[in-house]
Order: C-alpha cells, then sequence, then structure tokens
C-alpha cells in the first residue's frame, strides 16, 4: 500500500500533546539542502518495511497509543496514502499528517482523514527554488498552505532554520507572512547529522510506562 522507509514506535514530539508511531513514506522530489532524511528522497529504500509489519504493530499498540503520523519523505508523493490513513483510522488511531504540501490534490483528499497537519513551510514562497531546487514549488506550497488553513483541521506551519533563510530577513518575512495568517510559525533548528528514523524520540519514558515499548 505505501512505500515505507522507517518506522519510529513511539514519540511525543511529532503529534502535539499525543503519544503517537510515525511512519515515514519512502520518497520526496524535493532536495532542500538542510534535509535530515536524505535517504527517503528516492522512492525506493533499500530496506523497506512492509505494510503488513507496521499495521501488524499498530494492531499491537491499540489502546497504548492515540496517533499515527504519516511523515517522510513527502507522504503525499504516494498513491496509497488515502487507503492507509483510513486503515490505520479504522484502528481507532488519531492521524496526524507531515506534508511540505508538494501535492496539493493529494492533501485535499488526505485532509479530511487528518486530525492534526504539521506543514513545513521550505523559504518565502517567491524563493522556493533556491531551496528545493526544483521548479513550481512556490505555487503548490502556496496552494497547499491555503487548503491547510481553510480546512478546519488544527495544524502548524513550521520551518527549519537553514541558515539562508537567517539571512535578509527572510525567516521574519515567513513569520510575518503566517502572523497574517493569525497564526505564528513554529522554528526548527537544522539536525547536524541524518536522524534515524527507528527510534525513540524524547519522552521514550513515558512511552515505556504505558507499555508501548520495551526496555532494552
Amino acid at each position: 500500500m505505501l512505500n515505507i522507509g522507517g518506522l519510529t514506535r513511539c514519540t511525543t514530539i511529532d503529534y502535539p500533546g499525543e503519544l503517537a508511531a510515525v511512519i515515514f513514506c519512502q520518497g520526496c522530489p524535493w532536495r532542500c539542502g538542510y534535509c535530515h532524511n536524505t535517504h527517503l528522497m528516492p522512492q525506493q529504500s533499500g530496506t523497506p518495511i512492509k505494510w503488513e509489519e507496521v499495521i501488524g504493530f499498530l494492531e499491537s499498540r491499540r489502546g497504548l497509543l492515540d496517533a499515527v503520523v504519516f511523515s517522510g519523505g513527502e507522504p503525499t508523493m504516494q498513491a496509497g496514502l488515502h487507503g492507509a490513513m483510513l486503515a490505520v483510522k479504522k484502528l481507532g488511531f488519531k492521524i496526524g499528517l507531515h506534508t511540505a504540501g508538494v501535492y496539493p490534490e493529494v492533501l485535499e483528499q488526505s485532509l479530511p482523514l487528518a486530525e492534526w497537519v504539521g506543514m513545513d513551510l521550505k523559504a518565502p514562497f517567491e524563493e522556493y527554488e533556491r531551496i528545493t531546487g526544483i521548479p513550481g514549488g512556490e505555487e503548490a506550497a502556496r496552494k497547499s498552505a491555503e487548503l491547510v488553513r481553510r480546512s478546519g483541521v488544527p495544524h502548524q506551519f513550521r520551518t527549519t532554520l537553514d541558515p539562508y533563510l537567517q539571512q535578509n530577513g527572510r525567516i521574519e518575512a515567513m513569520q510575518q507572512m503566517v502572523a497574517a495568517w493569525g497564526e505564528e510559525l513554529v522554528l526548527h533548528r537544522m539536525s547536524p547529522m541524518p536522524v534515524d528514523i527507528d527510534r525513540e524520540l524524547p519522552g521514550e519514558e513515558e512511552c515505556r510506562a504505558n507499555g508501548i515499548v520495551e526496555r532494552t
């Protein structure tokens, strides 16, 4: 159903206020220089995780985890996203979605299934190609941000503090843009190295206390 490049079994930071698992969808068409999950850019993973394994894990965590987040890579790149979200929702989990808004048509179809969305803003819209390395990102991101804002789904706009964005007032311009929407831009520090996506994140003691992960 999905090309899956990684699975985080428990985290307290990827879905605000909820204990969540994170499914890392394989593949992203953009080539952001600061990306800390570059191994998720190709459409195929050298060590893919089977969908059946993910569903089996989630079934064993019903009543323990609150939510499942579809992250990436870029989840909306995959044709099976809607079906996968629906399957997880039927297990009783809240659905979170991380996206850069690359494919607004797919995002529009997915929003009704999501309880929370984190949308990554890469740059001031007019400078998207400079960050993503791909033309056409500005229009997609604008449309996706509008879809998220008007969806009624709780959400968060955030950006990574790339050094380029910290020059010539770019971050400030992005903050002013989001403030004009009546919202706040959440800032994330750059990761100095690739993130281990088969990991427990901060809050792992809480996850263990709830029986979600075992102590090793």
